[in-house]
């Protein structure tokens, strides 16, 4: 059955000081100036191109808390030249076929929910919208398998899912209502009951991907097929570098029907981490386990009566009853030894899971505000947690650095440091790139990971040569076969840039 599509809209971040028609780019990098000749071009291949300032302007920003605090100071990371808004895979390839042979850069964004600076258009060119792209498009409730068009917004996608087909795909990113399907497959992102239904890499069947000479290849689509190397994970947080994807085919599960809850306090970070461990290895694929250190026990919490003595450990699942039951035995069997909390906060953290304005409203008032995700294995978890907030600490100006945990696999995690600070106004860009300096050489100096499923953007970029290592060079041989102009996402995952300079100045 083919659905209607439903178009959504991106959510501005904050508002840019002295208005979006006046901002200047930040960055210094080369910019691509569209002359009248190509932009004629351009709306012979799109129907839909946008020139009007103000609107170029706020498509050139993202959710990256640093280009938060530009906007307070009138700026973006940089301004596109056009907006082009494809309305199908035909229009896209045509866009991208054209910029290929003029040189132009290309910037594919969604709903501009990346939190590292994935979407900005570091030479401007042309910033491809694909919010136009939604939609579901068949449901094979049999298989279990969903086609929808990448522009979709995560809230639309599941609300209409669950309504109409009884199908949930199950990844609940905190930006749910802000993201789109192809932004969390680029991004290889993560949702909040990710125990449960994997991260977005376990999700995805198949892709639609249009290269950047225009050429539409379609990948996967079969159960556990071996036809050579999965090209799906190819372009799985490819972060837009080797094409642009506009159609996925993903996994769902029925609609769960039956729920349960706990919480519980634990004497130290530590200990909780171990019963999170116990837990995960004991196969107990639990929706959600989220642990607090004292310092986010008591922020989020306290008025519930939580002190900073407590680690709070959150346990949610979802699904049949006999399993549900099952998982949340082994739960309640592995945080014996802990104090038993009300479910009051549980239903707390549901009730704010989704709540992104405390960001705007800190750094409208000056402060500098971001967190910073990565993975380890179990072993390394605990010297990570200590050497991290210690490093990030260190850095003159930070009011608080804390952590929590929010995924867990068989042989490791996801840590995610939160940070504070408050500066100068014209500190502010140097403190945030030394404190995202300590905290990621303190977490990789413990054998952790760049990232867990915030993605890397401009953010982390500088750090992706040293942490690849040689297979830096073969993310670049396969770059330069699919996009020889490089006119895909320039700037981004610190691959070489042919149209010149430092994408972020220093980095």
């Amino acid at each position: 059955m083919t659905l209607a599509p439903a178009p959504g809209s991106p959510t501005p971040p904050i508002d840019i000081a002295g208005g979006a028609a006046e901002a200047t780019g930040r960055l210094s990098a080369p910019v691509v100036l569209l002359d009248d000749g190509f932009l004629d071009l351009l709306s012979q291949a799109c129907a839909d191109i946008r020139l009007d300032p103000g609107e170029r302007a706020e498509a050139s920003r993202d959710w990256w808390p640093l280009a938060m605090v530009w906007a307070t100071e009138g700026k973006v990371g940089q301004v596109a030249g056009a907006i082009a808004r494809p309305t199908s895979t035909d229009e896209v390839a045509a866009v991208l076929r054209l910029c290929a042979d003029a040189r132009v850069p290309v910037t594919p964004a969604g709903g501009r929910s990346s939190v590292v600076g994935g979407t900005v258009p570091v030479h401007g060119g042309v910033l491809l919208d694909l919010t136009e792209l939604s939609g579901i498009e068949e449901v094979d409730a049999t298989s279990g398998i969903v086609q929808v068009l990448a522009g979709t917004f995560g809230d639309a996608f599941e609300d209409e899912l669950q309504a109409a087909h009884g199908l949930t795909v199950g990844h609940w990113p905190q930006s749910m209502s802000l993201s789109t399907v192809g932004g969390w497959i680029a991004c290889r992102g993560a949702g909040q009951l990710s125990n449960r239904y994997g991260k977005i890499e376990d999700i995805v069947v198949g892709l639609e991907v249009v290269l950047a000479d225009g050429t539409v290849v379609r990948t996967g689509g079969q159960p556990r097929e071996a036809i050579g190397p999965d090209l799906t994970r190819l372009f799985v947080g490819a972060e837009g570098t080797l094409g642009v994807i506009t159609r996925a085919w993903l996994q769902a599960w029925p609609t769960p029907h039956h729920t349960a809850r706990g919480a519980w306090s634990f004497p130290t970070f530590s200990a909780a981490l171990d019963a999170m461990r116990r837990i995960t290895q004991r196969g107990a694929p639990v929706a959600v386990l989220r642990l607090y250190d004292g310092i986010e026990s008591q922020r989020n919490f306290g008025e519930l009566g939580v002190e900073a003595t407590d680690n709070v450990l959150l346990a949610y699942d979802e699904g049949d009853t006999l399993m549900v039951g099952a998982a949340m035995a082994v739960v309640d069997a592995e945080c014996a030894g802990a104090r038993r909390l009300d479910d009051a906060l549980v239903e707390r953290w549901f009730g704010h899971r989704n709540e992104v304005s405390a960001l705007e409203a800190l750094i409208s008032k000056g402060y500098v505000v971001d967190t910073m995700e990565i993975s380890a294995p179990w072993s390394k978890l605990d010297a990570i947690y200590e050497a991290a907030v210690a490093a990030i600490s260190a850095v003159p100006g930070t009011l608080a650095a804390s952590a929590h945990q929010s995924h867990s696999y068989l042989t490791g995690a996801c840590l995610y440091f939160t940070f504070a600070a408050q500066v100068a106004p014209d500190e502010r860009e140097a403190y945030y790139r030394a404190v995202w300096d300590a905290g990621t050489r303190a977490v990789l100096a413990e054998g952790g990971s760049l990232s867990h499923h915030h993605a890397v953007g401009l953010n982390r970029a500088r750090f992706l040569p040293e942490v690849l290592g040689e297979g830096f060079g073969v993310l670049t041989s396969i770059k330069a076969a699919l996009d020889p102009h490089g006119i895909c996402n320039p700037g981004k995952l610190g691959l070489p840039d042919p149209f010149g300079g430092e994408a972020w100045p220093g980095a």
